[in-house]
């Protein structure tokens, strides 16, 4: 089986992420894993915060905190409603790390080896009033392409046009918000991109028919615009440091690597965190190190991080002449917005991810954000669509099937899973039908199409209820007791075929489906199309229980509290 790498956007420090955050790469990065791994492949899935730049200390400061006690206790804090909802990283690290800080100057001094950096004087605003240098996110101002007043000086959060901070209308300190800004010449790193335009476009287009269009659309309009110089240090207190064996100057006034520079290189990072917990069995490098024949390697990220995953960290890693392994596949996703508005972290609207689990359990929003995640254009979250999402799908059709049809036969024929008689012709055709919807569903998602996966796998679900309504078990036992056993025995391979198929989009109900049979080996990691056909995984006599009920129905009264302490108006 081939070995398949796959890392998620690095979630920034600075606060707990909202759904937007988590659809938009982590969640259906998880979901292709467990995939990916049920189906026998080796996989490596690997996160970590992203701990460097403005954001971090700006804050740390809020908080009061010293930056690097702020950014461990952010990490945890991120890392535990990962683990809520149930994302199974094989390593989530941090940008911080000594590993990262090691392998980014490597990097650093390769590209100047090879002639790629370059140090260079340029004008920078500074605060009198803060007494220091501002980076690009200290200073805010309004965006001079599309006019949003809260855009930072390296990019427009609402536009997503990258900036300078020179480039902004009435530029403002983000530290003590004083107008009070002068330009003054300071001494920067450069990333030498326009020397690298030419291989990034070699290398753009032998991928980009690959590539979802969204993803391809947008690193080739960059192209088109042009690579540009880049300065890829800034004037920050926390950050990787410029080696003082190459840059004594700069070393020696603080310089750091922008978190641009180093943020994509702790992808390399992380992995090594990983391996040197456990040295003597796992080997960092033949997963990034002369692995273009040996690893297929996928990226999951919101469209605003599609030009740095596409052009930016490639450049680099060209630039460095040496055998890093590059992207194959770049999965990019539009925005989910809630009401029409945008999910904000920093003016913190719509609804954060540590909030949704004190809501509901994680597999209701993991079924739900992947079900409509924004795969061919923005989507948008209401407490309604979601509701009808829950109540249908989950508690109706999969919920409700797998308790009516346990309970019915524990009522009627005891703990154990009943005999009945030999398949008929409407079990020949419910198998040919669930063969056919299985491997639509592999399909799907080996292409990585998650809305269109989710359907098939609801196609799935609904196919046992239309068996059910069909069969009637209920008036089929009043007159013939085999047939009604034959219909529950069907029914609870059904059950047990979608504990096994549903679990990368909902584990937690997945193992509740799966323990509630007492399967003797049940070590299961997929379903074969023969056994789909079939459907005779449970043999009679299997001991089963009634799990509790997987999905509560929303109500009316709940739809009006979320709405209520949420907001539920357009944005």
């Amino acid at each position: 089986m081939a070995r398949h790498l796959i890392t998620s956007a690095l979630p920034y420090i600075n606060g707990i992420k909202h759904l937007g955050n988590m659809v938009g790469s982590m969640l259906p990065a998880d979901v292709y894993s467990r995939y990916l791994r049920q189906r026998g492949h080796d996989v490596l899935y690997i996160c970590a915060t992203d701990e460097h730049g403005t954001p971090a200390e700006l804050a740390a400061k809020e908080r009061g905190l010293p930056v690097d006690e702020f950014c461990a206790q952010a990490h945890d804090a991120q890392k535990a409603v990962y683990d809520g909802f149930a994302l199974a990283f094989d390593y989530f690290g941090r940008s911080s790390s000594a590993e990262n800080r090691d392998i980014t100057q490597h990097f650093a001094r390769k590209l100047n080896e090879n002639g790629f950096i370059e140090e260079r004087a340029i004008r920078q605003v500074y605060s009198p009033a803060d007494g220091r240098f501002l980076p690009d996110r200290y200073v805010e101002g309004t965006c001079p392409h599309c006019g949003y007043d809260k855009a930072r000086g390296d990019q427009c959060e609402n536009c997503t046009r990258v900036l300078d901070p020179t480039d902004l209308i009435e530029p403002r300190s983000a530290i003590s918000g004083s107008t009070d800004l002068e330009v003054r010449e300071t001494k920067h790193l450069f990333l030498l991109q326009s020397k690298l335009q030419h291989e990034v476009e070699e290398w753009v287009a032998r991928h980009e028919q690959d590539w979802p269009q969204l993803a391809s659309s947008i690193a080739r309009k960059w192209l088109t615009e042009g690579l540009h110089d880049r300065a890829i240090t800034r004037d920050l207190d926390w950050g990787v440091p410029v080696p003082a064996d190459t840059w004594p100057e700069l070393a020696a006034e603080g310089k750091v690597f922008y978190v641009w520079f180093d943020a994509p290189i702790e992808y390399i990072g992380a992995t090594k965190e990983w391996a040197d917990q456990d040295p003597e069995n796992r080997d960092w490098k033949s997963w990034w190190y002369e692995a273009d024949d040996t690893v297929r390697y996928t990226e999951f990220m919101a469209k605003d991080n599609v030009p740095f995953h596409t052009v930016m960290f490639p450049a680099t890693e060209l630039g460095v002449r040496e055998p890093w392994k590059k992207v194959d596949y770049v999965k990019a996703f539009n925005w989910l917005t809630y009401y029409g508005g945008k999910f904000s972290t920093s003016q913190k609207r719509g609804v954060f991810t540590d909030q949704a689990l004190d809501i509901l359990p994680a597999d209701y929003w993991r079924y739900f954000l992947i079900a409509n995640a924004p795969e061919s254009d923005d989507a948008s979250f209401t407490w309604e669509h979601f509701t009808a999402t829950v109540n249908k799908d989950l508690a109706d059709t999969l919920g409700n099937f797998v308790n009516r049809v346990l309970s019915f036969s524990r009522k009627r024929f005891g703990d154990e899973v009943p005999a009945g008689g030999e398949p008929g012709e409407a079990e020949t055709r419910l198998g040919e039908e669930i063969a056919g919807l299985l491997a639509e569903y592999e399909n799907q998602m080996e292409a990585l199409q998650f809305r269109k996966a989710a359907s098939a796998l609801r196609a799935l679900w609904s196919a046992g209820n239309s068996y059910l309504e069909e069969k009637a078990p209920w008036l089929e036992i009043k007159t013939d007791k085999d047939a009604a056993a034959l219909t529950l025995r069907t029914a609870m391979n059904l059950i047990h075929l979608y504990a096994v198929v549903s679990e990368p989009f909902i584990p937690a109900s997945a193992a509740a489906m799966r323990a509630a049979f007492s399967l003797p080996d049940d070590t299961a990691t997929w379903i074969t199309q023969e056994e789909a056909r079939t459907l005779t995984t449970l043999q009679p006599g299997i001991p089963f229980t009634v799990p509790p009920v997987l999905f509560a129905k929303l109500t009316d009264e709940d739809l009006e509290t979320y709405k209520e302490r949420f907001g539920g108006t357009e944005g």
